[in-house]
């Protein structure tokens, strides 16, 4: 099996409204690919530490609501911006491209993402409209983030609706896991070890680009 295949160009042909059942294929693809490496890139993220911070506030169902809000617009931003990006360049330079990016990525997640002070006191001190506060929190936290980075370069390689898609579900999901394990244990996640196996997989998934594109 083919991990993170480059985006074909007959995809965009013509010819591939045709073929409904390769169109489901490929947001299919695009989808559980872009759900793996967000819900990866969100783990220990400072947005995840947010997430956290606003459930000892507020419940947790509208700080899921908002993050869930916030991610919806800001990675529909995203993979327009990754789409335009990968019908402008050549198949084998996207592959490079975001073989590097990922790579960039590995070495962000291992230098580690904190919540500064500032920070985690404004999501403590604001509005009590907990829809609101975090709605805009997350949208303004996740502009230039990582995990906004990566489902950029995702786009590049899959189709937009199923990266869209598979990226938001991926990061509320890694947000709600943070919330449940802080609420259930009253800790955090094993902070190092994610860190250290989130910068493993980008990695590979880097590699793994590059060695396509190369060979």
């Amino acid at each position: 099996m083919k991990t993170l295949p480059g985006r074909s160009r007959a995809q965009n042909s013509p010819g591939a409204c045709f073929r409904p059942g390769r169109a489901e294929e490929d947001r299919l693809e695009a989808f559980w690919i872009s759900l793996a490496v967000i819900f990866v890139a969100e783990l220990g993220d400072k947005s995840q530490l947010m997430a956290m911070t606003f459930a000892t506030r507020f419940k947790p169902w509208p700080v899921l609501a908002g993050i869930t809000i916030a991610t919806t617009v800001v990675h529909l931003l995203s993979v327009a911006v990754g789409g335009l990006v990968g019908e402008a360049l050549p198949t084998t330079a996207i592959s490079i491209v975001a073989g590097v990016a990922f790579l960039g990525f590995a070495l962000w997640t291992l230098r580690g993402d904190e919540l500064t002070d500032e920070e985690a006191g404004k999501a403590r001190r604001t509005t009590k409209n907990a829809l609101i506060a975090v709605t805009v929190a997350f949208f303004l936290s996740e502009l230039g983030d990582k995990t906004m980075l990566a489902t950029i370069t995702l786009a590049t390689q899959h189709g937009w609706v199923g990266t869209w898609i598979g990226s938001t579900v991926g990061m509320v999901a890694a947000d709600a896991l943070a919330i449940l394990v802080g609420r259930m244990l009253g800790k955090h996640l094993p902070e190092k070890a994610i860190r250290y196996g989130a910068a493993a997989a980008f990695a590979v998934f880097g590699i793994v680009l590059l060695a396509e594109a190369i060979f």
